[in-house]
């Protein structure tokens, strides 16, 4: 009868060790669904210095904007410099450095125009959180409106559109949304946070020795006092490892076969600076700014060379292309509540990536040639 009995099934094996991850798990599963990637970008922007010191290299060299109107210079010129920005900031050029960095971060940049209590001046720009925006597209590419997703779940429109700047980044033909610059590199991403990861895991166990003390006895004699003499040479050993953290020398005695061995100086630890620098190298590609600048000194010899400048200038300029018509639109909202004509024209300040040495010969060379010019000109009149 004991065969047609039903088995016990066997019992689980308990793990016991405790499973060791980086703090950024949403790196582990990555699926991008419209503005739930947002969170992810964010997260990989504060695990990786690199990525961090990128942006905001790109946020500063964007800034410097300049706007001419044809009526109400002076006045416009006031606004732009003490309009409030909220949290405590004023000026145009810390909005635009907020919008700019959501642009970059996030896919898309929005902000809002605020109207005073009579709606007739300006109060202040305001930069909005990307993830709680949505857009409602219309008909046709032309017809699309901008919505709130409320407490409740429900999307509502807003009522004043006018009044809301959105800019979405390298947008695509079905991704109204824009795309984030950082849309490439969480899986990279997530294979260097192990790495930093794994080498902080082996300088804890290996960085903080431990100690195998082994005691072999010797003759039948040794084995009836094994146990004894065992334990009197680990409470010798604890006490000299004890008085070491207190800055005493204390020696260690024992009798017999007693051997000691560090634990884990026979393993040997993986070279981690040739993958950790290919995937740097990926993410430093697609910022598009020169290693170097991010503190990546990969070569003794390394500099900006004129090519590299002309594409970092070519990446700037494009960068303040896409913000220029939020520029547009706030000067030409605020001129409209004070009467004047809205024609403005926003010009901005010279990029100067190159070296000022550089700068001072090349001025030489051309004052010299100026007057190589003149006179060569005056020996033939």
């Amino acid at each position: 009868m004991k065969w047609f009995e039903k088995k016990k099934p066997p019992a689980a094996v308990v793990q016991t060790r405790e499973e060791e991850s980086h703090p950024f798990g949403a790196l582990n599963g990555y699926v991008p669904l419209k503005t739930g990637e947002i969170a992810l970008y964010r997260t990989i922007r504060e695990a990786v210095p690199i990525v961090d010191a990128a942006v905001g290299k790109l946020v500063r060299l964007a800034g410097g904007v300049k706007v001419t109107a044809d009526e109400g210079q002076r006045e416009l010129e006031e606004f732009l410099r003490t309009v409030n920005t909220g949290r405590g900031q004023r000026g145009i050029q810390s909005f635009l450095d907020a919008y700019v960095d959501s642009m970059l971060v996030c896919g898309r940049g929005v902000g809002e125009v605020v109207m005073d209590g009579r709606r007739r001046e300006v109060a202040a720009l305001l930069c909005a959180d990307p993830a709680e925006i949505e857009i409602k597209e219309g008909e046709t590419p032309l017809d699309f409106a901008l919505c709130a997703r409320r407490r409740d779940g429900a999307v509502e429109e807003m009522p004043r559109q006018d009044l809301i700047l959105f800019t979405p980044y390298q947008p695509e033909a079905d991704n109204p949304y824009g795309v984030s610059l950082l849309r490439s590199m969480p899986f990279l991403t997530g294979i260097l946070l192990k790495i930093y990861q794994a080498t902080g895991l082996n300088w804890e166990r290996m960085g903080n020795a431990r100690f195998a003390v082994v005691y072999k006895p010797g003759g039948s004699g040794d084995g009836v006092w094994a146990r004894e003499r065992g334990e009197e040479i680990a409470r010798e050993w604890s006490a000299a490892m004890q008085a070491g953290k207190s800055g005493n020398v204390r020696d260690f005695v024992a009798v017999g076969d007693v051997d000691i061995k560090v634990i884990g100086a026979d393993n040997q630890v993986l070279d981690s600076q040739v993958p950790v620098r290919q995937i740097l190298e990926q993410l430093v590609a697609k910022t598009g700014i020169p290693p170097f600048l991010l503190g990546l000194s990969w070569s003794s010899t390394e500099r900006m060379s004129a090519q590299q400048a002309d594409m970092m200038t070519s990446e700037i300029t494009a960068l303040r292309r896409s913000v220029t018509p939020v520029v547009e639109r706030i000067c030409e909202i605020w001129l409209r509540t004070r009467g004047y004509s809205s024609r403005v024209n926003v010009d901005w300040e010279d990029i100067n990536l190159q070296d000022l040495v550089e700068e001072a010969r090349a001025g030489l060379y051309r004052e010299q040639a100026e007057n190589l010019r003149l006179e060569r000109e005056r020996g033939t009149v």
